[in-house]
């Protein structure tokens, strides 16, 4: 009897050890611990590794998706939520699918129009959409088999995580935590795609039924009218599962906005928000929660991979659950009830000098609140000491492997906050987060800009081993029983280690930055290890020049994958060209060009990079020939590029307004020019 494509279910995931040829989750298992028992590929032969097929994507936007590949088929996603059948032994298109999400909506996308993987059961594909949808595909064919909307589309919701299926289940939550959103988690049914239960992370208007008994609690612990800002709390990314004590475990993201002043006034820890909450699959009721920080003023979320182990610690056996997330500590949970057993910092942070075992707390430094005229800048920043690459671990080294960015961030207050629906609610100020451009403070800063590849022993709290990366946003890992890691680097290589003690195997030049977890499977009797290339994702829309510590590569958006004695090759690879910026006339006041900082600063950093300088996935306006005309006007004020994403304006920014950011370009521009040319 044929196989079914992609007939998958509780069984088959709960066993995948018996399968170890076929990659058949997110995490490759419930557990999420992206670690693979083929050992073909190891530390003794991985130098013969060589490109077996690649597969070009119609996009030159970030790729953050760990593919399945499910009895010979390889199911991804791509930019803008599009969905690939690729035969996993050739590459050969089996099927495609467009959800035509409008492009208008990458407005809302705080972080690139990204996806990070489709989930697959009993047949069908499951995808959840930029735009808030969540659609069901027939796996032979990739027709449409339901779709349902999960969001309110008259809020910035955004989806960009991959969905996971428990119990008949289809889970996925959502992103806009920067937008004025209240965060929640759903469950579909996986054959009508009916919603069968939801959970809210933060408390809606306490003037209405909370919707659980713990949002009562919760709200006790906000203050203000949090709820006309949404409350934040989005769960974008982490979710996992264990099946023997029946808990879904979520990550919960950060309050809105960034400054607890602004979101909560009178204080309170803002409970769900930045915390860790087991659930009951089957009615989404709550369990229990650890909240990693209380009042967060950082955006420190807690989204990151959750993996779930069994761990012998003080001579005792214990199910655990680990999570490096933003804040740069190592969390080690007990799993059945939440309870935590350590926590240490897995980087260099100085915002906390630890966490209390006594009461879970984190013991913030005298920097941590950003008070004052010039308070000093916070380690990590909101790009996160780890942010939602996937991390792996080991059972076989018993190791933890996260991908680590070393960067700072100047949080200070402003003088005042409004909401802003076409922008960004971050409650900062921002001009002053902006790089330097005093050449001295400007490469001090940028000499303190980092990466690292850690190899984290759990039990003992302490790095095994560290390879360094010349900058942040590298890829995410995979741990595999050949005594390997693979990750790649946002420099544009693909590398593997050995998992035990670090050293460099084997590296692949991938012509761009490698940011999303790979895996390893078996076609037609050989194994494979795939990863899906292409640079992108808010560091580099966001950050400016301090990407440029990681390497200035273009997008190439690609599948790559490898096997031992693979002969096939990349095109050659197209250089990178800056030409050098030349001069133009700015005749507006420098009252005039202060206020298009704070306006770019609010309104335009955040997809064409720090102080109009660009990492390189969108233009950068600084090289732009609409400067010199009303070309400008055309599209900030009337959104002549809105199917790319660049809506008008003109409900927030007046024509004033749009020439003030234009002469800030222009500054910009002509600082950064030729010194005889200015």
């Amino acid at each position: 009897m044929p196989i079914k494509p992609a007939d998958v279910n509780e069984s088959r995931i709960i066993n995948a050890d018996h399968e170890p040829g076929n990659w058949m989750a997110y995490g490759r298992t419930y557990g999420e611990q992206r670690f693979s028992p083929l050992n073909q590929i190891n530390d003794q032969d991985v130098s013969q590794l060589g490109l077996a097929w690649y597969y070009d994507l119609d996009t030159n936007r970030g790729q953050e998706a760990t593919p399945i590949v499910v009895d010979g088929v390889m199911y991804f996603t791509s930019a803008w939520s599009k969905v690939f059948a690729l035969n996993a032994a050739t590459g050969k298109l089996l099927w495609s699918y467009d959800p035509k999400v409008p492009g208008n909506w990458a407005v809302n996308a705080c972080c690139d129009v990204v996806n990070r993987g489709v989930t697959a059961w009993n047949g069908k594909i499951f995808v959840g959409t930029l735009d808030g949808r969540l659609i069901a595909l027939d796996a032979t064919t990739g027709r449409r088999v339901w779709e349902t909307l999960t969001v309110d589309p008259n809020f910035r919701y955004t989806i960009t995580g991959a969905p996971r299926v428990v119990k008949g289940k289809v889970i996925i939550g959502n992103g806009g935590g920067e937008f004025g959103v209240r965060g929640y988690v759903s469950a579909y049914d996986n054959e009508t795609g009916k919603l069968v239960w939801r959970f809210y992370t933060v408390p809606g208007d306490p003037a209405k039924p909370f919707e659980s008994p713990i949002l009562a609690r919760a709200a006790k612990t906000w203050t203000g009218e949090w709820w006309k800002l949404g409350g934040g709390g989005t769960v974008w990314n982490t979710i996992a599962y264990d099946p023997e004590l029946d808990q879904l475990y979520i990550g919960t993201g950060n309050g809105t906005p960034w400054s607890a002043k602004f979101r909560s006034p009178k204080g309170g820890d803002n409970l769900l928000t930045c915390s860790i909450v087991a659930l009951k699959p089957d009615t989404g009721d709550y369990l229990w929660h650890y909240q990693e920080d209380p009042a967060d003023a950082w955006d420190f979320d807690a989204d990151e991979d959750i993996i779930l182990a069994d761990l012998v610690i003080d001579g005792r056996a214990r199910q655990v659950l680990m999570q490096a997330p933003k804040n740069g500590f190592f969390y080690v949970l007990d799993r059945t009830n939440g309870a935590l057993i350590s926590a240490k910092p897995y980087t260099f942070v100085n915002w906390a000098s630890g966490v209390d075992l006594r009461t879970g707390r984190p013991v913030e430094t005298a920097v941590a609140r950003y008070q004052g005229a010039d308070p000093a800048p916070i380690v990590p920043g909101p790009v996160g000491a780890h942010s939602w690459q996937p991390m792996s671990y080991s059972p076989v080294t018993h190791l933890a492997y996260i991908p680590v960015n070393d960067a700072g961030f100047k949080y200070k207050l402003p003088e005042s906050f409004e909401a802003k629906k076409l922008a960004p609610n971050y409650g900062i100020d921002v001009v002053a987060a902006g790089l330097p451009q005093d050449p001295k403070v400007k490469n001090a800063i940028l000499a303190t800009v980092k990466g690292k590849l850690v190899a984290w022993d759990p039990v003992q709290q302490k790095a095994v081993w560290t390879m360094e990366r010349t900058g942040p946003w590298n890829g995410g890992t995979l741990a595999t029983a050949g005594n390997l890691v693979f990750e790649g680097t946002a420099g544009g290589n693909f590398e593997a280690y050995r998992a035990n003690n670090g050293e460099k195997m084997w590296s692949f030049r991938a012509q761009t930055g490698v940011m999303a977890g790979p895996v390893i499977y078996q076609a037609s009797g050989e194994e494979y290890v795939a990863v899906l290339a292409g640079w992108g994702g808010v560091f580099p829309l966001a950050a400016g020049e301090v990407s440029f510590a990681s390497g200035r590569v273009r997008n190439v958006s690609r599948m790559l994958v490898f096997k031992l004695g693979g002969k096939a090759s990349l095109p050659p690879a197209q250089a990178v060209e800056y030409p050098q910026l030349t001069a133009l006339p700015n005749p507006a006041s420098a009252a005039t060009i202060r206020k298009g900082e704070q306006l770019f600063q609010s309104y335009c950093a955040e997809c064409h990079g720090d102080v109009a300088v660009s990492g390189g996935v969108l233009p950068d306006l600084r090289r732009s020939s609409t400067l010199a005309d009303d070309t400008w006007f055309e599209i900030v004020l009337q959104g002549d590029l809105q199917s790319q994403g660049m809506v008008s304006f003109s409900k927030e920014l007046s024509r004033d307004d749009a020439f003030a950011i234009r002469s800030y370009v222009i500054f910009r521009r002509n600082q950064d020019a030729l010194p005889e040319k200015r």
